[in-house]
């Protein structure tokens, strides 16, 4: 049974902005969200996992990317959040801030991504 701890959450943090950074995010998140889970962009977007896959596969690659002050939120003994601030940048573009928010939930089929929120820094 997988570990709900800040380090295993990071890591699948950081699995998810290598597959963004590789143009494999649709295929990396179709796998990682559960059936039901939302993302709650900073545009006020909420995707099911059928638009964030459809979208992830269209969308241009980041160059690269820093995940900063990381910390562990329980939610239950099944579940945790892991928040963070981000940092992503992409050719002469201004950077990309924001403060990151993932819940996981432990399944049979292990650890699955339920809900993801971005809040920008910026404004």
């Amino acid at each position: 049974m997988e570990e709900l701890g800040l380090e295993t959450l990071l890591s699948l943090e950081r699995r998810g902005w290598d597959a963004l950074c590789s143009s494999s995010g649709g295929r990396f998140y179709g796998e990682l969200m559960s059936e039901d889970a939302v993302m709650v962009l900073v545009n006020g977007a909420v995707l099911d996992r059928d638009a964030v896959v459809a979208s992830l596969d269209e969308a241009p690659a980041w160059d690269s990317y820093e995940l900063t002050a990381p910390r562990l939120v329980p939610v239950t003994a099944e579940s945790a959040a892991v928040v963070y601030r981000a940092v992503a940048r992409r050719g002469d573009e201004p950077p990309f801030e924001a403060l990151m928010a993932s819940v996981y939930a432990r399944t049979d089929d292990g650890l699955r991504l339920v809900l993801y929120q971005q809040t920008t820094t910026t404004h």
